[in-house]
């Protein structure tokens, strides 16, 4: 039985000593601090049992924005590249997340797009060599002949092995300049320097094709030198294969505030404003009327995308003009000042 007590000495009138004791029963208060312990332990209890309720459904309900991307992400497939992720009533927080991704599938898209075309061009413009090194084949084998036309059948085949090669070849520079480690050796050198170089190079095509080369202009451009004489190249191939007997190409280098255009000039049939942003496509050729008679099949339809490649790792652009019996393609160099000096090669 709990209880308290209290006890005192106390003197009587005769002077003697008595001890009174005072006792109080606490049963009653211990049954009531037993009720108010099993009060407390059951809204307790229940109070974290009502918490953790709450928060599930706070969580499950914060986390619907998410399960709503996922469900959105995994309608991306392959046969659905154009599906997107709808912002839609979601936090602010999530809606960075929500752009982001959007803009890593809208990535995804223009570059399945892109080597899906690429993919589709390239076995369209293999099967054509292919083709004729077989129907070649197929004819010198249908009876026998003579010597002569076996080398002239052999010489057809080397051609056409030969483009074969230049596409590969092509082909796998496009690749390796779009990855991110493709590594550019810039350096500072005098672009006429340069554009002579190149104009000397081709002077026996230019001779062959009855056309004239010129050079104009100066000034200094830090950049890849291979690369630079890569992109003029083509450029100027092209200009030959598509300029008339007598016409004249014109290569010229200006320097425009802090920017170095470099241009090559040719005469000829111009282009049709449609094709002029084409151009630069892979595998893209423009109208056949522009081919003169001096043209040969040896093109790839990838000089020029191989141009805009590089002036893309130069942090350049490249783009066509064409006008009344003038076409100009024009790169763009942004200014870069190096202090190492260039080696000169034969492009």
């Amino acid at each position: 039985m709990p209880f308290r007590r209290i006890a005192a000495l106390s003197r009587l009138g005769d002077e003697s000593y008595v001890t009174v004791i005072v006792t109080r029963n606490m049963h009653d208060r211990w049954l009531l601090l037993d009720q108010y312990r099993d009060r407390l332990r059951f809204a307790g209890s229940a109070g974290v049992l009502l918490a953790f309720l709450m928060s599930y459904m706070l969580l499950r309900r914060a986390l619907n924005p998410l399960r709503e991307i996922a469900r959105s992400a995994e309608n991306f497939t392959v046969d659905n590249l154009a599906s997107r992720i709808k912002v839609g009533n979601v936090p602010q927080e999530l809606q960075t997340l929500i752009l982001s991704l959007n803009t890593m599938f809208a990535g995804f898209e223009r570059g399945f797009t892109r080597l899906s075309r690429f993919t589709a061009d390239l076995a369209h413009d293999m099967r054509t060599p292919l083709s004729n090194l077989r129907g070649a084949t197929e004819v010198a084998l249908a009876r026998p002949r003579s010597s002569e036309e076996y080398q002239a059948v052999l010489a057809s085949n080397l051609e056409e092995c030969d483009r074969l090669s230049r596409m590969i070849e092509n082909v796998l520079f496009l690749a390796r300049a779009e990855h991110p480690t493709f590594a550019k050796h810039k350096f500072e050198f005098t672009v006429e320097d340069e554009l002579l170089k190149i104009a000397e190079y081709f002077e026996g095509l230019a001779d062959d094709a009855g056309v004239h080369l010129r050079v104009s202009g100066g000034g200094r451009l830090a950049a890849d030198v291979e690369l630079f004489r890569r992109a003029v190249s083509n450029l100027l191939a092209n200009a030959v294969r598509y300029t008339p007997r007598d016409g004249v190409i014109t290569l010229d280098a200006q320097i425009h505030d802090d920017t170095v255009c470099v241009s090559v000039t040719n005469q000829g049939v111009p282009l049709d404003p449609a094709m002029l942003e084409r151009v630069f496509d892979r595998f893209y050729r423009a109208d056949p009327s522009r081919t003169s008679s001096s043209s040969t099949s040896g093109s790839t339809g990838l000089g020029l995308a191989i141009v805009r490649t590089i002036m893309e790792l130069h942090g350049g652009s490249a783009h066509a003009e064409s006008g009344p019996g003038v076409t100009r393609f024009v790169l763009t160099f942004p200014v870069e000042k190096t202090v190492t000096g260039a080696t000169s090669h034969a492009p």
